[in-house]
């Protein structure tokens, strides 16, 4: 069984134990969380696709740690201006165990 799930404007494909990292959501590392937006759910014969969503369904989730990305350097550089601008940006992010999947 899979879900579709949405978070910080991404989509996710999400099965029980995966690990998935998702833009930062609030909370603690050990502490449960739910992810109601589901939009799809396939339990490996029928697929039940939500209109946005699937009433009733969520996706609880344990938070593994709160992290960051690794670095993205943006440069700048405009040729024959001696014009050059250097600079680097880490993301936050969250480190989610799916735990269980309810399909409502």
């Amino acid at each position: 069984m899979f879900a579709i799930v949405k978070t910080g404007g991404k989509q996710y494909r999400v099965e029980t134990n995966s690990v998935i990292k998702v833009e930062k959501l609030e909370g603690e590392s050990g502490s449960t969380i739910e992810l109601d937006t589901v939009l799809m759910l396939f339990d490996g014969v029928t697929a039940t696709v939500g209109e946005p969503i699937v009433a009733g369904a969520k996706v609880e989730a344990t938070i593994v740690a709160q992290a960051r990305a690794p670095k993205i350097i943006v440069f700048k550089k405009k040729r024959r201006h001696n014009y050059r601008r250097k600079k680097g940006h880490r993301q936050h992010m969250t480190i989610l165990r799916i735990s269980n999947i309810i399909t409502g």
